[in-house]
């Protein structure tokens, strides 16, 4: 298996570039997710890896292996899409092994890597059914299979799990994760959903309008973000964030009702910044007075209050245990002033 790497990788649509300019380092068997809103250039960059995407400017590099102006046949990748792609009236078996078929390796050879595929994704008893038999679940399974066989250096997924359920999406994660630790193959993987980059990745590239905003594990991006973007798109539900000023003994955040002591450095008395609190470190004071709760979500184990504060701003808060707010409530909020994050005017990280 093999590394890859990126270096000054820049996309171009006639006069429009896409892809800013992308320094990358993927480490031989890492999990490596790129994340980010529609539209941010994660797809287009991984099909400049695959080879489906030409490169405008820079170098791609598998292994030791410079392959920006190869052939995807010849990069040593293999693809799992979003759709299927499956041969309808071929069996799984045939669906597997028609990349090796078609590249002339013996029969022999070809049902040796399906089994062991088909062994490692629990495919053995579907071997002989042909797609229209599968569940969705099943059909991604079989092409993930047709890669595996491939023998690829790199596995690359682009969103993989958009097309199924809530339920079978949570079951492939899974699936793909042990399938990473059992064959150790490196993995770049595409996806909108922050939940699925958190659990799956061992990095994660945080991407918006063709730029790298952070790269990084997925517990530091959580905890350590750069950027009010990264603040806001990792963690479900996104952090709040309310408008700040700075005060001579803090920071007044009116929407909070309070001014907050830091021991961070700050901007000039009456600089305006942005306050953010996740929902899961706020809890709500069901003695307080200060903020009307409007909406509640009772999920079972927990529930989310949603609150519009005084100057119009909207915070969601985290509850658990037995004893939760309601529709109509007014309550109080309390908060620890270390989970407090600062950003300035150019929604740059205060630290």
């Amino acid at each position: 298996m093999s590394g890859v790497s990126l270096s000054k990788v820049i996309k171009r649509y006639g006069e429009v570039q896409v892809i800013h300019g992308v320094d990358l380092e993927i480490e031989d068997g890492e999990f490596c997710v790129f994340v980010g809103p529609s539209g941010c250039g994660k797809s287009t960059l991984l099909r400049m890896v695959a080879g489906l995407e030409e490169t405008t400017d820079g170098a791609i590099n598998i292994g030791t292996r410079d392959v920006t102006r190869m052939d995807p046949s010849e990069r040593g990748v293999a693809m799992v899409f979003q759709t299927y792609a499956l041969y309808p009236h071929m069996t799984v078996e045939q669906n597997m092994g028609f990349g090796l078929k078609m590249n002339g390796h013996p029969t022999a050879e070809i049902k040796e890597k399906v089994d062991r595929a088909s062994a490692i994704l629990k495919l053995d008893d579907y071997l002989k059914r042909k797609p229209a038999a599968l569940s969705g679940g099943q059909r991604q399974r079989v092409a993930i299979g047709r890669a595996i066989v491939r023998g690829p250096e790199v596995f690359l997924f682009d969103e993989p799990l958009s097309n199924l359920d809530a339920e079978l999406r949570v079951e492939m994660r899974v699936e793909i994760a042990r399938l990473h630790k059992e064959i150790g193959a490196t993995m770049i993987y595409v996806t909108h959903d922050q939940v699925e980059a958190m659990t799956m990745a061992d990095k994660i590239v945080v991407l918006r309008a063709g730029i790298i905003e952070q790269v990084g594990a997925p517990l530091e991006l959580y905890r350590n973000p750069n950027n009010k973007f990264v603040a806001g798109f990792i963690g479900s539900p996104s952090m709040n964030f309310l408008s700040g000023k700075i005060a001579a003994d803090g920071v007044e955040v009116p929407g909070l009702k309070t001014t907050v002591s830091t021991e961070i450095s700050l901007p000039a008395v009456g600089e305006s910044v942005t306050a953010g609190l996740r929902p899961e470190h706020i809890e709500i004071d069901l003695s307080g007075d200060t903020h009307t709760v409007e909406l509640t979500e009772a999920l079972g184990g927990v529930s989310y209050a949603y609150l519009t504060c005084d100057t119009g701003e909207k915070m969601i808060i985290e509850e658990r245990g037995d004893t939760r707010s309601s529709l109509g409530d007014r309550v109080g909020l309390t908060f620890d002033a270390s989970r407090l994050y600062l950003f300035d005017k150019d929604d740059a990280r205060l630290r």
